[in-house]
């Protein structure tokens, strides 16, 4: 299973940005999809997730500002981001679990997308 994400790129500060990320493969189901960022010269760290059932949580820095949503029909999970911050500027990449396959058959996995970069100025 791949995941392509898309929708990053230069954004003054107090503007928005919407995120996306499709999965593509042999899916059965798609569990947890979260997105994740990667500051300059920072480690990765969690921004926001959904699971299934809809449940969301967000890193304490976002909440109010971004909302995640996900489209279990296309694959997708979304990220919309509002007021953005210089220190929102990082590379997002999306995930996701679940099972690959087919119903009598499947595997558990874990993906990841490229990154996509975001760059808000002040």
């Amino acid at each position: 299973v791949q995941l392509q994400a898309s929708g990053g790129g230069l954004v003054q500060a107090g503007g928005s940005l919407n995120l996306s990320c499709a999965a593509f493969g042999r899916i059965f189901s798609l569990n947890r999809m979260a997105w994740y960022r990667q500051p300059p010269e920072k480690q990765r760290e969690l921004v926001a997730e959904i699971l299934v059932s809809g449940s969301t949580n967000f890193a304490d820095s976002v909440k109010g500002r971004f909302t995640i949503s996900r489209d279990n029909v296309k694959n997708a999970v979304y990220l919309q981001m509002n007021d953005l911050k210089p220190e929102d500027t990082a590379i997002y990449y999306c995930t996701a679990d679940g099972l690959s396959g087919t119903r009598l058959r499947n595997t558990f996995f874990t993906s990841w997308g490229q990154g996509t970069q975001v760059t808000v100025s002040s």
